[in-house]
Parts: structure tokens; C-alpha cells; sequence
């Protein structure tokens, strides 16, 4: 059987080199394990990791509300005045609208794009005119940027609205509500009616703006550029 031995010169013909290798002690190579403070920091990592991708998404958001309800600069010169705090959009229990049929209508169906909203009896005085041509002219100068806007008329009492102001109030949201109730919402200046303003409530259902009275277009249409601009990402034109 020399042929055997001649293929494994390394070995003896005696099989003492394997018996030689048997006596040695087995040996094993334990790879080390992550530490408790090194799987807590990779943890953290991500978590870390996580909350600067939601920053950055919820950036545009954020940055409008800081712009426009924390920071005041001292040159600030907004026309209209923000309620502080901002009054959210009541239910239908608290505020019951209907519409001129005398349907209801749910308050929520207002969310969704910026109102601008005047108030007035359904007889429509002299100044309710003005106000609803206001809104109305104040809505077309804002050009591409109009269809994010809705304009509202709340009528605060039971009177019939007249035929006359049918051309006037096309495109626009004419709905009742009761006095009291709206005026648990919305708030005049003190020696004001609701009526004399014009009032902004955002696209999520907050009143946040009123414009005194009496009004100045010019800036009135600044501040509704500088809302819509800094609102870009909130909502989407046409509801």
C-alpha cells in the first residue's frame, strides 16, 4: 500500500501524526456581540433619523404657523387684526347652519380652502352691499390664486334675502345661522357689529383674522397675498 503512503507525504506510515493532531485541545473563536450601549445608540439613531424626515415634511406647515400666529416682527404691518386665540369651527350642535332651501348643512363641509366671510341680515342694508361687493372684488384681484378662496355669507336672522342681490351672490356661499350662535364663534372689535367686518377663517376651520372697519382694500388684498403665499401646501384650489 506504498501508494497511500506516497499521497500523504505529511503523515507518517505509522499514523502518528494524526494521533499526534488528535491530542491537541479543540479550539473556538467567539466573534464578539454589540453591547447594550452600542444597540441602545444605533436605536436612538434611527429614531433620530426618523423624526428629521417628518420635519421635513411637516416643514411648510410648521413655517406658516410661526409666520403667521408666533413670530411678530416689530416692522410688521398687517391691515387685518388675528384673534388670539383662534376660534375653531363649532359643530352643528353649536353652530346649526342652513342653507336658503332650509337644509342643513354640516359646518365641515366649510373646511378645506380660506374663507372670506361676511355677515348681514337677509334684507341686506346699505353697508351689507358694500361688503358683499367688497368680498366679492377683493376674491377677483387675487387672480390665479382665487379658486383657493370661498366667499361666505352668513345671514343672522329669518328675513327673506332679496331677489335684487341674486347677481351679486353668484359663486358665492350663502348659508343662515342664528345670531347668538355666530357670535359665540366669530368676534367683533369692542363698539363693533360682526357686521361691520370682513372675516378670514383658514382652511382648517379656525377664525383667525378680522378686518377693522372701516376697511381699506389695498390692504386688506396684501395680507390675503401674504396668507396664501405662506399657506401654499395647505389646501388645494376648489373644494
Amino acid at each position: 500500500m506504498s501508494g497511500s503512503k506516497s499521497s500523504n507525504p505529511g503523515y507518517g506510515g505509522d499514523g502518528r501524526a494524526l494521533e499526534a493532531a488528535a491530542e491537541q485541545p479543540l479550539s473556538f473563536a467567539v466573534h464578539s456581540l454589540p453591547t447594550p450601549a452600542l444597540a441602545d445608540g444605533r436605536v436612538r439613531s434611527g429614531r433620530l433619523k426618523m423624526l428629521l424626515v417628518l420635519l421635513v415634511c411637516a416643514a411648510p406647515v410648521v413655517a406658516s404657523y410661526l409666520t403667521y400666529y408666533v413670530i411678530r416682527p416689530q416692522g410688521r404691518t398687517n391691515h387685518g387684526e388675528l384673534i388670539q386665540p383662534q376660534r375653531a369651527l363649532p359643530d352643528a350642535t353649536a353652530l346649526p347652519l342652513t342653507d336658503l332651501a332650509g337644509q342643513a348643512v354640516a359646518p365641515a363641509s366649510l373646511h378645506g380652502q380660506w374663507l372670506l366671510v361676511t355677515v348681514g341680515g337677509g334684507a341686506c342694508d346699505a353697508l351689507c352691499e358694500r361688503q358683499l361687493y367688497l368680498q366679492r372684488q377683493l376674491r377677483e384681484a387675487l387672480g390665479r390664486e382665487k379658486d383657493r378662496v370661498d366667499r361666505v355669507w352668513l345671514v343672522d336672522d329669518a328675513a327673506p334675502v332679496r331677489t335684487e342681490l341674486a347677481a351679486a351672490l353668484q359663486g358665492a356661499t350663502v348659508l343662515r345661522v342664528p345670531r347668538q350662535a355666530l357670535e359665540r364663534w366669530l368676534q367683533a372689535a369692542p363698539g363693533q357689529m360682526l357686521s361691520a367686518h370682513l372675516h378670514v377663517v383658514d382652511p382648517l376651520g379656525n377664525y383667525m383674522m378680522r378686518f377693522p372697519a372701516p376697511s381699506e382694500p389695498a390692504r386688506i388684498k396684501r395680507d390675503l397675498d401674504k396668507l396664501l403665499r405662506a399657506s401654499a401646501s395647505w389646501d388645494q384650489p376648489g373644494r
